[in-house]
């Protein structure tokens, strides 16, 4: 099945590539995706198509981001074929089919069990998405997929020389190298503790960029500025998902090798300075775009928080990164609509989205409040959950921090948010043709629903594989 769900992508993308239509082209996301999200869901509830051998195996943790990766390209896939009507003056085959490429790849990382080929898989993510970076063919198009390759492979290449690291960690204590998943954490007790902390902080380093994390998150802004609304959902709900679960994996050997205390207290820092930078930088933004990927730095920052605490808050760790998938589809897809209709992204200019684009500034306006924590909504229950564990583990200072930086967060957004779906059009603003349509709606609305589904109520499947993946990451007692 990994094969199947590996592959499918990558031949379709290879046959968007060959389809001469521009109008017919973008049908074959959704086609795609609702193909790759049936096969998902199948290979996830029969744990007999889990394994398609040593290298490929879909572990808890796996499924999980499978799960994610799989829902929010199918919602992405739909919207791409109206907002693709809307740019029909350029071709979209190398859109389609990077898009089509970036989905295998992406299921790759979750099915790798070799951390050799899981590298080789987030590398890919990284080629796959710069082109889509570059669709709006600008200047600052073309500076923010530089910068995001220059920025990708410098971290690539630090989680290159940590994967060598890691492997060389078991020469010490007289064992054969492995990259194998299942052989590192069975050796894991007898490798080299100095060499496997230094493979943990490059891996941190080069994972981290790739997630995001502040300092390492200056490609951040300017891709997610530039990109198409879609583009930037797929990479904060998607990419960052990915490197997530590439960084899990060192994060677990460490665990099982006796290192939790080292790996803490890096992992609370990195995740606390992540989101005291997020917070800093959301003041006074008046690019609401931007302003979006600095609040993807604030969550890939909760993540590496929850982690830091440890077992109490790994089941809202786990949950978050479902939320937060969600949550920033809301978010990115509707902050698309608005730029498509105001041609700008600048609260200068942009304002009383409400009134132009009722639909899209209602769902933005859910999407903040969703995304900085408010109730009733999944990131709400997911935060509490490791604001809770981190009270559970006795960690006061760092619940306090927690705290204190969301709340710096809700109200450097809100500022930049409210201006945007509040008031009225500026005159001087030119109107636009493009209102919100059925396609470039209904994934929001779809997507909007799951973030208050989870802040309500976890379905049984899903709260099992979130107890799956916690235990699976839990030493055993």
């Amino acid at each position: 099945m990994g094969f199947v769900l590996i592959l499918m992508p990558i031949l379709m993308g290879g046959l968007a590539a060959a389809v001469p239509s521009n109008r017919l082209r973008p049908w074959l996301l959704p086609l795609t995706a609702m193909a790759h999200s049936a096969l998902s869901i199948l290979a996830i509830s029969n744990p007999e198509l889990g394994s398609s051998g040593q290298w490929l195996v879909l572990d808890p943790p796996g499924k999980l981001i499978l799960l994610v990766v799989s829902a929010l390209f199918l919602a992405c896939s739909f919207y791409s074929v109206g907002y693709l009507k809307h740019r029909m003056e350029r071709s979209n085959r190398i859109f389609v089919a990077c898009l089509l490429v970036f989905l295998g790849v992406m299921s790759l990382v979750t099915w790798a069990h070799h951390l050799g080929l899981m590298w080789v898989a987030i590398e890919a993510t990284t080629l796959s998405t710069a082109p889509l970076i570059y669709f709006n063919r600008s200047k600052r198009s073309i500076e923010a997929t530089w910068k995001y390759l220059l920025v990708g492979s410098v971290g690539i290449a630090l989680a290159l020389l940590g994967t060598f690291f890691l492997a060389y960690s078991a020469l010490p204590a007289g064992l054969t190298p492995s990259l194998t998943y299942s052989e590192l954490l069975q050796n894991a007790p007898q490798l080299s503790k100095s060499w496997l902390r230094a493979a943990f902080v490059l891996l941190l380093i080069g994972y981290g960029t790739k997630m995001g994390l502040a300092p390492m998150h200056t490609w951040k802004p300017d891709a997610y500025g530039e990109a198409p609304g879609v583009v930037g959902a797929v990479l904060a709900g998607g990419v960052t998902s990915c490197a997530f679960l590439a960084f899990l994996r060192i994060y677990h050997v460490c665990i099982v090798a006796g290192e939790a205390a080292f790996v803490s207290r890096l992992l609370l820092f990195m995740g606390l300075f992540s989101m005291a930078v997020a917070g800093l930088f959301m003041i006074g933004q008046r690019d609401f775009k931007r302003m979006l990927a600095y609040s993807s730095v604030e969550h890939m920052g909760i993540l590496m928080a929850g982690l830091g605490i440890g077992g109490p808050a790994l089941f809202g760790t786990m949950l978050h990164v479902v939320t937060n998938g969600a949550t920033k589809g809301v978010l990115f897809l509707s902050a698309g609509n608005i730029h498509r209709a105001y041609e700008s992204k600048s609260t200068e200019l942009v304002r009383g989205a409400m009134r132009r684009l009722p639909l899209s500034g209602a769902l933005f306006l859910a999407g903040f409040l969703a995304i900085t924590g408010s109730p009733p909504f999944g990131p709400f229950v997911s935060e509490f959950a490791i604001l809770n564990g981190a009270f559970d583990a006795g960690r006061y200072l760092v619940a306090g921090l927690f705290l204190l930086f969301l709340l710096v967060v809700f109200v450097g957004m809100g500022k930049t948010v409210l201006k945007v779906v509040q008031g009225r059009v500026p005159s001087e603003v030119q109107d636009t043709p493009y209102r919100d349509g059925i396609l470039t709606a209904a994934p929001i609305l779809a997507l909007m629903a799951v973030v208050l589904l989870l802040g309500l109520y976890i379905p049984a499947p899903l709260g099992r594989l979130l107890r799956e993946a916690v235990a699976f990451l839990e030493l055993p007692k």
